[in-house]
């Protein structure tokens, strides 16, 4: 098991959980569409590595590493 924050730009992964106790920012989380079982693809990074850009169920969404790093994947 990795989190969504190891990964490269061009990568894919299904969300497996959270690795965060706190059950408000989990379900800000699974707002967001980051729900178990969701495909979640890395589209790229800025420039200096923070934040990155994914892509689940349709949607764009930008992450700093630090929160994509609560966020356990399995690669695909």
């Amino acid at each position: 098991m990795t989190t969504l924050g190891e990964l490269k730009a061009g990568e894919s992964a299904r969300v497996a959980g959270f690795t965060v106790d706190d059950a408000g920012y989990r379900q800000q989380l699974l707002a967001l569409g980051l729900t178990p079982g969701a495909r979640v693809d890395v589209v790229r990074f800025a420039p200096l590595g923070d934040p990155m850009q994914i892509s689940v169920r349709g949607s764009a969404l930008f992450l700093r590493k630090a929160d994509a790093s609560v966020i356990r994947v399995e690669k695909l």
